[in-house]
């Protein structure tokens, strides 16, 4: 996964896979999805991101799997 934060248009676009897009979606009207011919998310777009995502901070945080 890479996720790019274009500061000049507070743009954030979070890749999940290399796949090929097939069709770009909108979400919101600020939020993109593109997937591929399968219908899998290859990536999201989102516009203004620091007001409608409150990308001021970015973390990443690998969850391990609970168990009963």
């Amino acid at each position: 996964m890479k996720v790019k934060y274009f500061s000049d248009t507070d743009t954030a676009h979070v890749e999940f896979t290399a796949r090929g897009v097939h069709e770009t979606k909108e979400i919101s009207e600020n939020i993109y999805i593109d997937i591929d011919e399968k219908g899998n998310i290859v990536s999201m777009t989102i516009e203004h991101a620091k007001a409608n995502a409150g990308l001021w901070e970015f973390s990443y945080q690998e969850m391990s799997r609970q168990t009963a």
